[in-house]
Formats: C-alpha cells, structure tokens, sequence
C-alpha cells in the first residue's frame, strides 16, 4: 500500500489589533481618498482585518499558530521532524523565515524550509509535505504553516492596505492509512510577474537609497491583472484535482479559494456548478491573509463544524507570479481531537 499523509490538526493565529473598514476610510477621508476604501469594499466583500504589533514579524504569527496546532494535536514542538512556511512575507531575505520559526518553537529536532510563491504557498507546502511523508518513512510530524504581513511591507498611504490583513495558519501532517491528502494541481504564468510585487531588494535590483525613495522596496500594484484570471484559473484547477483524484465535483463537501474577493469565489463556483454554500466566504471577519488565507479558512471551517471527518476538502490558492495551486484532501477521524 503507498504511504499518504493526512491533516491530523489545524490551527490559525489572528493578531490582537482589529483595523475596521471605518478606520481605514476616516484615515484616507483626511487624504481625499475615502472613495477608494468604498470601492474596495464593494468589490472585495472585506469588512475588517487584523494587524501584527510592532514588535512582531512574520515569524511570530507563524510560530503563534503551530502552538496552536501542538496543543490541539497533543504534541511537542520536539515532537516534530519537519517545518515547512509558505509566505512572501519573510522575516529577512536571508536566512529562511522558517528556521527562525524552528528556534522560536524549540523545534530542535526539525529541519525547515520556506515555500514562497504567495498565496498559493499553503497548497503547495502541503503537497510537499505530503510527497515527503510518502517516500520517506522517517518523517512522521511535518508542521505545515502559512503567514502573512504583507502590511508591513506596504506604504501606509498607499489605499492597497485595504487588503493587507496580518495572519497565519498552520497544519500538522502525519502517515495515514487512509486516502488523506489526494491529489494536487499546480499553474503558473510568470508573465504577470512585474504586476504586483516589491521591485528592489533582490539580486536584480539590490536596495539602495534611490530605491528607498522611489518607493520601490515597497510592494506596489504596477498594472491590474485581468479581472477573470481567478475565475478561470480556479475551475482549471478544481477540474486537474477531480480528474487526477478520480472524483466528481459534486463530491466537494468544502471548496476553499484565496479568501480576496467574494465575487469571484461565486463566479468560480458558476462556472463548476457547484453550490455558492461548499465554498467559505470569511473575508468580510478575517480580511485578505494572504499565504495564510487558505489555512485559516481550513481550521475555521474544522472549528465551527462546517468541515469535518470524512469529508472531501479541496484547497485553491493563487497570488502574484502568477502561481496557482491545488490540493484535494479526506479529513481524518482524530482532526483537531
């Protein structure tokens, strides 16, 4: 029998600070810009979000939500063998974020990597996870975490704070005998890569004063991606993951995408004639997240009853680059125990 891993705990962390929609728009009224909060607002279905203090990073969300996990799982931080983040909002651009993580959480047994390619970072640390656990029997406890403070990075007069929400998630992957994490999709078209990112910083524009100035070691919106990319790039992959995983769509008990913007969930949902209520909307409570979306969504959905044992999950995130990635997964009996 081939050796499959399985989600065995979730958990998610949401810094103490709540930002209202009203805040935002008081702020930017004062800056002449309070229409752009509306129009945000109107499009996104986001209400609210939550924002890291000033002495946390990164790393600090992230090592908030794999406690959560290690209790709700029964285990210790030493306990573990592996610690994967998905994020593009590291702590530094060298050393990973992830090994930072380790430290904070005493993992001393664990080895770590980052996965960055935005929102689809979670999806694909998952299969990561999944691969490792399935062709290498001394893994058993891989941490699987998503974290995000785009914020930070972000000009504070630029109105795109709307969508920075600060965040993380995590999950802990184990062997199963069961189906566990199915299948996974993945998609990417870097010709969108100059679109929305941070342009200096890196090797092919090193960070500078010039830089600075220029806002250019800020993230940026430099030209819109198309308004459809999601709708159609989120059914390609659903479709790759029923035919891969040898099920019907009809199946999905609970489709989770990128949590940025209602309408598009609906869209997607038309388009795979799938019932709007499968599919979480929690943006409007927890913002835009970011690489943590997908697993914060997951652990809500574990948490509230939505989603439970037994249930067929599939997990759809997509972000700059532009990278996509699915996974389809059965959740387990011991879930969150």
């Amino acid at each position: 029998m081939n050796r499959s891993a399985a989600v065995v705990a979730t958990g998610r962390y949401l810094p103490e600070r709540l930002v209202s929609n009203d805040e935002l728009r008081a702020r930017f009224a004062a800056k002449g810009q309070a229409g752009a909060i509306d129009r945000f607002e109107t499009g996104s279905g986001i209400n609210q979000r939550y924002r890291a203090a000033p002495d946390q990073a990164t790393s600090d969300l992230a090592a908030a939500a794999a406690r959560n996990v290690l209790e709700r799982a029964g285990c210790h931080a030493s306990d573990l063998d592996l610690i994967i983040l998905g994020t593009d909002t590291p702590d530094r651009i060298t050393p990973a974020t992830s090994v930072i993580v380790q430290a904070k959480l005493g993992a001393a047994q664990a080895g770590t990597m980052d996965i960055g390619c935005a929102c689809a970072s979670f999806p694909t640390a998952l299969a990561t996870a999944a691969g490792l656990i399935a062709t290498n029997p001394s893994l058993t406890r891989i941490m699987v975490i998503g974290a995000y403070m785009m914020q930070r990075l972000a000009d504070p007069d630029d109105p795109m704070i709307f969508f920075y929400g600060d965040g993380a998630g995590a999950a802990l992957m184990m062997p199963t005998d069961g189906p566990g994490l199915i299948t996974s999709a993945f998609l990417a078209d870097g010709g969108y890569a100059d679109h929305w990112g941070i342009a200096a910083g890196g090797t092919a524009e090193p960070a500078s004063q010039a830089a600075v100035a220029a806002g250019r070691t800020r993230v940026r919106v430099q030209q819109r991606y198309p308004p459809a990319i999601n709708e159609h790039g989120w059914p390609r992959i659903m479709r790759r993951l029923a035919s891969q995983g040898d099920f019907p769509l009809s199946a999905v008990d609970q489709a989770v995408f990128t949590q940025i913007n209602a309408a598009s969930i609906d869209d997607a949902c038309a388009t795979l004639d799938l019932a709007a209520e499968r599919a979480p909307k929690l943006m409007d409570r927890y913002g835009y997240t970011g690489s943590a979306c997908i697993p914060i969504a997951l652990d809500h959905l574990i948490e509230t009853g939505l989603a439970g044992p037994g249930d067929l999950v599939t997990l759809v995130g997509s972000g700059v680059g532009y990278n996509m990635a699915g996974v389809a997964l059965r959740l387990e009996e011991n879930a969150n125990p």
